[in-house]
């Protein structure tokens, strides 16, 4: 009998020290800078201009120790190709800053919500075209595996840029390391 509760005990301590590592992590760690690669996909009227694009981003999150919130702040390059054409490419450049709620219960992957609020620039490499300055926001959600250096995370968010006349919307889906 008492060996079948070593491996339940066994496991049990692991995830005890998994989810004590991250806490640890986050207390030691109160400023963390990161980055993100990945896809970003435009939605709706932009989707049927625009072919599937990528994302970089680069950040620093504020962890506030021993509460489930947090702080991130981002500088992000979005860049699509234009259907039909190979010599025009959108542009979107922005900088937001977001809250991020990690999902209390959470063993060894740590699921997150995340959104907030941006300034973002939105151009076109098409000839005599106009960029424009405006305001958006971004909701989304993601897994974070904390290791002992540095925690890797995959997310997607809803990205939407309101311009005159309309919007444009995209999801970019990253994975990214922060320090």
């Amino acid at each position: 009998m008492r060996k079948s509760r070593v491996p339940v005990v066994v496991i049990a301590l692991l995830a005890a020290a998994g989810t004590a590592s991250a806490q640890v992590a986050t207390i030691l760690k109160p400023v963390q800078v990161g980055v993100a690669v990945g896809g970003a996909f435009p939605l709706s009227d932009f989707g049927k201009s625009f072919n599937t694009g990528f994302n970089v981003t680069g950040m620093m999150g504020i962890n506030v120790p021993l509460l489930p919130v947090g702080f991130r702040i981002e500088a992000a390059y979005n860049q699509f190709g234009a259907k039909g054409t190979s010599n025009v490419n959108a542009k979107i450049a922005g900088v937001s800053g977001n809250v991020v709620f990690s999902i209390p219960g959470a063993v060894i992957v740590s699921p997150y919500l995340i959104g907030g609020l941006g300034y973002y620039r939105v151009s076109s490499s098409a000839t005599g075209s106009v960029a424009s300055n405006n305001f958006g926001f971004n909701a989304g959600a993601g897994i974070k595996i904390p290791l002992v250096v540095f925690a890797t995370f995959v997310e997607a968010r809803y990205t939407r840029v309101s311009e005159t006349g309309g919007s444009t919307s995209f999801v970019p889906v990253t994975v990214g390391v922060m320090f």
